[in-house]
């Protein structure tokens, strides 16, 4: 399932970054807003069926 992420260490601490500074409701709120930002650069409907799936097996 894991192609793996160029600099992870660099996507770790935009993610961190991300939830500076900001409240519960409102660090959802930006996790919430990442995740339609991420599924419209993906576009594929099954690519991300197939990713909600796994997101779901994996908690």
């Amino acid at each position: 399932m894991t192609k793996g992420i160029d600099r992870p260490d660099e996507v770790y601490e935009a993610l961190i970054e991300l939830h500076r500074g900001l409240d519960e409701d409102a660090g959802r709120r930006a996790d919430a807003r990442l995740i339609l930002l991420l599924a419209a650069e993906i576009g594929d409907a099954e690519t991300l069926k197939r990713l909600i799936t796994a997101a779901r097996e994996e908690t």
